[in-house]
C-alpha cells in the first residue's frame, strides 16, 4: 500500500510540466480541428465509439529494393506505456530479441489537447527509456514528428508510432502491423535462438486470425466502447457483448492442453493481443471504463492463471508493464469521464502474485 500511496503523492509533479510550449508553429488546418479528446463525435446521436483507421501503412523488408529495408539502429519506436496497443509492440520487440535493432522512446503517460507528450528532462517517470525525443530536441509532443512529414496533418497523433531515422518519414502506426514486421523482418540480424520464435506459426494462423476478429471488435477495443459511450444504449451494448466474449475466452482457455490460447506449445499473437487488455482490466477497465459486471481475479479463473503466467513467467510482459504509467494515463487524461482526475488507490495489489487468489476465490475453493 505505502508503494500505491506514494505514487499518488508524487503525480502532482508530473502533471505540473503536462503542458509544454510548441516548438513551431501549428498550420491553420490543424487549430481548426476538433478537439482530439472527444473520443465520440458529440454531434453523434448513437453514443457509440468509432475508432478511426491507423493512416500510416508501409512495411519493413528484408529483400533488395525495399523503400523501408530491414537495418540495424535505422528506426525508432514511439510508444505509450499506458497504451495497449502501443504495449503489443514492446512485448513483441522483447520476445523476438529485437532491444539492440529497434530503440523506443516512451511519451508521459499524460494526454492533453495537444494528444501525447515527451517527458521533460527533469521528470523522472518509471519505465525504460521514458525520457525526452532522442531525435528531434526541440520536439515536445508526438504530434511534431507527425507534422515533420505533413504540416497539414489532421489525423490522430497515435502510438505505437514506427520512425525511419534515415528518410525522417513515419512508416507505420498500426500496431497490428508493426507487430508481425517484427516477427520476422530483421531475422538475418538475430540469433538464433530469436530467430526460432514464432508467434504467427502456419498451423495455427486461421485459429489465430479468427480469435484475433472477435478478440479485437469485443474486448480489446470493447472496453473502449464501454467507457466512452455517451448513451446508456450504447454503453450496454458494448458491455454484455464485452463479458459474453471474455466467458467465451474463460471457456477456450479452460480447454487448452498448454498454458496458452488455442492449445498452442508457445506463446502467440493470440497471447500478445489479448494480454494487454487484459492486464488493465482490474486495475482501471473495471471502475474508469464501468466494465464492472465482474473483474478478471474474481471472476475467471482460467483467464486470471494465464495472465499470471505470462506476467510473473515471461519477461517481456512484465517488464513492458507499467501500472504506473497505465492508472495515471487513463484517469487524468478522460477529463470527460473522470472530471476531477481522480485516480483510484485499488487495486491492490495491481496484479496478484501466482499462487495467491482474493478471500472469495479462497472461500470457495475451501482454503
Amino acid at each position: 500500500m505505502t508503494s500505491v500511496l506514494s505514487r499518488i503523492r508524487t503525480v502532482g509533479n508530473h502533471l505540473s510540466s503536462s503542458v509544454a510550449a510548441t516548438p513551431r508553429p501549428i498550420s491553420t488546418t490543424m487549430a481548426q480541428k476538433e478537439n482530439i479528446l472527444n473520443w465520440v463525435d458529440p454531434k453523434d446521436k448513437s453514443g457509440e465509439f468509432k475508432r478511426q483507421t491507423s493512416v500510416f501503412r508501409n512495411w519493413i523488408e528484408n529483400k533488395p529494393g525495399a523503400e523501408f529495408p530491414a537495418e540495424r539502429d535505422r528506426y525508432h519506436l514511439y510508444v505509450s506505456y499506458a497504451c495497449p496497443w502501443a504495449h503489443r509492440t514492446l512485448i513483441v520487440r522483447k520476445l523476438k530479441g529485437l532491444e539492440d535493432i529497434i530503440p523506443f522512446t516512451s511519451v508521459h503517460w499524460h494526454m492533453g489537447e495537444k494528444g501525447w507528450r515527451f517527458v521533460t528532462s527533469d521528470e523522472t517517470l518509471p519505465g525504460e527509456n521514458a525520457i525526452p525525443d532522442p531525435i528531434h530536441s526541440d520536439f515536445t509532443h508526438l504530434r511534431h514528428i507527425y507534422f515533420e512529414q505533413n504540416s497539414d496533418y489532421t489525423g490522430r497523433f497515435t502510438v505505437p508510432t514506427l520512425y525511419d531515422k534515415k528518410q525522417k518519414r513515419i512508416v507505420n502506426n498500426e500496431s497490428s502491423e508493426i507487430i508481425r514486421m517484427f516477427y520476422h523482418a530483421f531475422d538475418h540480424l538475430l540469433d538464433d535462438k530469436f530467430k526460432g520464435v514464432d508467434l504467427f506459426p502456419e498451423n495455427l494462423r486461421k485459429d489465430i486470425e479468427e480469435m484475433n476478429e472477435w478478440v479485437y471488435n469485443d474486448v480489446n477495443n470493447g472496453v473502449y466502447k464501454s467507457g466512452f459511450a455517451t448513451t446508456q444504449e450504447a454503453y450496454e451494448k458494448a458491455v454484455f457483448q464485452l463479458f459474453k466474449s471474455l466467458d467465451s475466452l474463460e471457456e477456450h482457455l479452460s480447454k487448452s492442453s498448454t498454458p496458452y490460447l488455442l492449445s498452442s506449445p508457445t506463446i502467440t499473437e493470440a497471447d500478445v493481443r489479448l494480454y494487454t487488455t487484459i492486464v488493465r482490466f482490474d486495475p482501471v477497465y473495471v471502475q474508469h471504463f464501468k466494465t464492472n459486471i465482474r473483474d478478471i481475479r474474481s471472476g475467471y479463473p482460467n483467464i486470471h492463471k494465464w495472465l499470471r503466467h505470462l506476467y510473473w513467467d515471461v519477461p517481456a510482459f512484465k517488464d513492458t508493464t507499467q501500472f504506473e504509467h497505465i492508472k495515471y494515463h487513463y484517469t487524468k487524461s478522460h477529463g470527460q469521464i473522470n472530471r476531477f482526475a481522480i485516480t483510484p488507490v485499488g487495486p491492490v495489489p495491481d496484479i496478484l502474485p501466482k499462487e495467491e487468489e482474493v478471500d472469495a476465490v479462497k472461500a470457495v475453493a475451501g482454503k
